[in-house]
């Protein structure tokens, strides 16, 4: 097997490589990838039923399904390349540029970051969607996924380097970490010299690892404690509506909503419509209903489960939804503000004023009015797809695209000026 380090060494050199590539070069790469990717698309099935085999009985039915691909998944992964392949280069931009009085021309431009390490868990669809992002934006890059989704990533990699060899682009510009032990992520943490920005993809554990661990640049993505807050004027049904879709539509993913803000003058009426849809319908539907988890008021109204603290600083990525009655806009903002992870905040509101100071006062990478948290999302963006979710301020936030896979750097032209 090969090792960490001299994957790390093949991906430092081929990022060399990759800041000579043209445009066309890249965007033709990418378009051998996506062709790969279906051509190979039994062979990775194949792979993948693995994972999901030995998967069973270890992690629950919601994260089998995020690990799980089919014919579709893969056509939409393939698509995704596609996608990015006809963005804009985000290389070689002149960002700003300043004349002196003395001739002296400074320009800013962007340029590659060189290599990109992401480390995730078990979605094997960001393989594909890294990939494509790094080979656009002129990085290489090092994927060191889960053991959950080691050999669906693993065969994913393998077809996108075929597509590259036939593109003529040096296969080791796509990486991917065979030690899945914690190890390998350890070492990628301070893997100082050749790594130049560590994204992590997962939960808070593998966030906050990286954190207290990690010695070279780190982005922080991904855990997403998630609000909605119906405020005293929402339209009851757009409330259900946004709520069933933020909370149901798919409860793995970082962006679907974990906590329910009622304002107290509406509570009577939208919770049992919330109760309705969550959990009666869902039932009688033969669904997996929702767990409300509810506030001392909320439990009064509905009965049910009563929430404890934890469960309002809790990312359950399950069919689980804790729910706060609130006494208004600004007790909302500050529950929010205390509690969430600066991922993704929604207000269903008809009042322009609560809205303002909504959108104002929120501290998170995405912020809604009307709308489901469910939107924050590369593709939904206009990104083609993504990297991660940003929920810091330095330098990235929110989806991460192509632009912030750059950097930048000066360059100066003069005519013999001295200083």
């Amino acid at each position: 097997m090969i090792t960490t380090k001299e994957i790390l060494i093949k991906a430092k050199n081929a990022s060399k490589n990759m800041i000579t590539l043209t445009e066309a070069q890249k965007r033709e790469a990418l378009q051998f990838m996506a062709d790969a990717l279906i051509r190979n698309t039994d062979n990775i099935l194949k792979k993948n039923a693995l994972d999901i085999e030995k998967a069973k009985g270890v992690i629950s039915d919601v994260m089998i399904d995020r690990l799980k691909l089919t014919k579709e998944r893969i056509k939409a992964m393939a698509d995704g390349i596609i996608n990015v392949s006809m963005l804009p280069d985000p290389v070689g931009k002149v960002l700003e540029e300043n004349l002196r009085d003395d001739g002296l021309l400074i320009r800013k431009v962007s340029v590659p970051m060189g290599v990109v390490g992401i480390i995730y868990e078990s979605r094997p669809n960001v393989t594909s969607d890294a990939a494509a992002l790094c080979v656009m934006s002129g990085n290489a890059c090092v994927l060191r996924g889960g053991k959950e989704a080691f050999e669906s990533s693993n065969e994913i990699v393998n077809a996108m380097k075929e597509g590259l060899r036939e593109a003529n682009i040096c296969e080791d510009v796509i990486n991917l970490i065979q030690d899945t032990s914690r190890e390998s992520a350890n070492e990628m943490m301070v893997a100082n010299g050749f790594i130049d920005i560590l994204i992590p993809r997962g939960g808070a554990g593998l966030i906050n690892a990286c954190v207290k661990n990690a010695t070279v640049p780190c982005i922080h993505t991904g855990t997403g404690i998630c609000h909605i807050y119906a405020e005293k004027t929402a339209d009851l049904n757009t409330a259900v509506k946004i709520i069933e879709n933020a909370k149901t539509s798919r409860p793995s993913v970082c962006n679907a909503a974990e906590v329910l803000l009622i304002d107290e003058q509406i509570a009577d009426k939208l919770l049992p419509m919330v109760k309705d849809v969550l959990v009666d319908k869902r039932i009688k539907n033969n669904l997996d209903p929702v767990e409300l988890r509810l506030c001392e008021k909320a439990v009064k109204i509905i009965g049910g489960r009563r929430a404890n603290e934890e469960d309002f600083d809790t990312e359950f990525l399950d069919y689980i939804l804790a729910v706060k009655i609130v006494d208004g806009v600004e007790s909302a903002i500050e529950h929010i503000n205390t509690h969430s992870t600066s991922h993704s905040e929604a207000i269903i509101t008809q009042d322009p004023v609560s809205s303002r100071k909504f959108t104002r006062l929120i501290d998170s990478s995405s912020v809604y009015v009307n709308a489901s948290t469910r939107f924050t999302d590369g593709g939904e963006f206009g990104l083609g797809c993504e990297m991660g979710i940003s929920t810091q301020k330095l330098h990235a936030r929110g989806p991460m695209g192509l632009k912030e896979l750059t950097t930048y750097k000066y360059i100066i032209k003069g005519n013999g000026n001295i200083r």
